[in-house]
C-alpha cells in the first residue's frame, strides 16, 4: 500500500509538471489534448484502482485465515508490477508528449480528423445544388434562445435534419460550433412551421459545455497551433525552428481542409429538401486566422516568412482552382506586408524567387506578387 501510493503520488507529480510546461511553453489550450489522451487516463486510472485494492486487502485479510498467508499477498505484488510497468510505460509516454513536434503533429492528427468527420457529414446530407434564399423574416418563423451559456461543442446534425424532416421545418443555425453563446442568446431559427413546436427538442441537438472543444471546431485546432508558433518566435523563447514545424504542421491541415471544402451552408434531407442552415467560414477565413499573427509577429524572421510562403505554395498546388483564388488573394495580403519591411538584398532575392513559385502555383502574374 506504501509503495503503491509513493507511486501514485509520482505519477500526478510527472502530469503536473508536463500541464505546467503546457502552459508555459506552449499553450493553455493544449492542457486539452494531454488530459484526454486515453493512454494517460489509463495509466492514473491503474494507479487508482491499484491502490484501493490493497486497502481493501488490508480491512479484509484476518490473521487466522490460513489461506490468505499466500494468495493475497501474492495478487498484491502482481497488482504491484502492474503499476510499476504502467509507472514506466506513463515516463515514456510523458517524454514522447512533452516534446514539442511530437505535440504540434497530434493536434494537427485530430484537426484533420475533425476535417473528415465533416467531409462525411456532408455526404450523408447533400447539399442543395439550386441554392436559394430563404425568408427568416417572415410571420412563420420562431426563434429558440439558449437555455445556458458556454461554448456549443457539437452539433447533432444527423438528429437535427431528421427532425426537420418530421414536422416539416427549416432550421437555420445562427451560431456555429466552437462560438461562445450567452444564456437568452439566439440559437435557432425555425420557419414555415405551422404546428406547436417543443423548443426542448431542437435544443438537445446542441451541446454546449464551459470549454472549448475541436470535436466540429477546425479554427480551435488551428488556434492552437498558431498559439505554439506565437510562443517560439517570442523574444523569450526565440524558437524560429518550432515555429516553421508548426507553419508546415498547418499545411498539411489546409491541404485536408482544401480537398473536402464545400462553401454551402444548405443541408438536406433523403428527398433532397433544404432541412439545416449552418453558415459556415470561408477558405479565406480559415487562412486568415492560421497566419494573420505569425505574420505579424514574425514578419522581420526571413525563416519563418518564408516558411509561410512555402506553405501557400504547397496548399496552391495540391488544391482545385477555387482554392488557387483564395490563397492567391490571401498571398497578396502577405505581400503587402513583406513591403513595409526594409530586406537586406540576399534576404529580398531569396524571398522574391520563392514569391514567383507562388505565382506560378496561384496562376498569378509574378509582378504584383514580388517584393520591390
Amino acid at each position: 500500500s506504501n509503495s503503491l501510493l509513493t507511486m501514485t503520488t509520482i505519477t500526478f507529480s510527472s502530469v503536473l509538471v508536463v500541464l505546467t510546461t503546457f502552459v508555459g511553453q506552449f499553450s493553455p489550450r493544449t492542457i486539452q489534448n494531454f488530459n484526454t489522451d486515453a493512454k494517460t487516463q489509463r495509466v492514473l486510472g491503474t494507479f487508482i484502482g491499484g491502490y484501493v485494492y490493497v486497502l481493501v486487502l488490508l480491512i479484509q485479510v484476518r490473521s487466522n485465515q490460513v489461506s490468505n498467508t499466500f494468495i493475497v499477498p501474492s495478487l498484491a505484488i502482481v497488482v504491484a508490477f502492474i503499476c510499476l510497468g504502467m509507472f514506466v510505460f506513463l515516463i515514456h509516454h510523458v517524454i514522447n508528449w512533452i516534446k514539442v513536434g511530437n505535440l504540434i503533429s497530434n493536434i494537427a492528427k485530430k484537426t484533420m480528423l475533425t476535417i473528415e468527420e465533416r467531409r462525411l457529414e456532408q455526404q450523408r446530407h447533400p447539399h442543395s445544388k439550386n441554392d436559394k434564399q430563404l425568408d427568416f423574416d417572415s410571420e412563420n418563423t420562431l426563434q429558440i434562445k439558449s437555455n445556458r451559456q458556454g461554448y456549443i461543442q457539437y452539433i447533432e446534425l444527423n438528429h437535427l435534419t431528421a427532425l426537420a424532416s418530421k414536422l416539416n421545418v427549416i432550421v437555420k443555425l445562427e451560431k456555429a460550433p466552437g462560438e461562445y453563446v450567452e444564456a437568452d442568446m439566439p440559437l435557432l431559427t425555425v420557419i414555415n412551421h405551422n404546428q406547436t413546436l417543443e423548443r426542448e427538442k431542437f435544443l438537445h441537438c446542441l451541446f454546449i459545455t464551459n470549454d472549448q472543444e475541436s470535436i466540429q471546431d477546425v479554427k480551435l485546432g488551428i488556434q492552437k497551433i498558431s498559439e505554439i508558433a506565437l510562443r517560439a518566435i517570442s523574444p523569450a523563447i526565440n524558437d524560429p525552428e518550432t515555429a516553421i514545424n508548426c507553419i508546415e504542421q498547418l499545411t498539411q491541415v489546409f491541404i485536408k481542409l482544401g480537398q473536402s471544402y464545400s462553401s454551402s451552408p444548405y443541408y438536406c434531407d433523403e428527398e433532397g429538401r433544404i432541412r439545416v442552415l449552418l453558415e459556415k467560414p470561408s477558405f479565406m477565413d480559415y487562412l486568415y486566422k492560421a497566419f494573420y499573427q505569425i505574420r505579424h509577429y514574425g514578419k522581420e524572421d526571413v525563416s519563418v516568412m518564408s516558411a509561410v510562403i512555402k506553405a501557400l505554395t504547397v496548399i496552391a498546388e495540391t488544391n482545385r482552382s477555387a482554392i488557387k483564388n483564395d490563397v492567391g488573394v490571401f498571398s497578396s495580403y502577405i505581400v503587402e506586408g513583406l513591403q513595409k519591411e526594409e530586406w537586406l538584398k540576399m534576404d529580398k532575392e531569396f524571398l522574391n524567387q520563392l514569391l514567383k513559385n507562388l505565382a506560378k502555383a496561384c496562376e498569378k502574374k509574378c509582378a504584383s506578387m514580388l517584393i520591390e
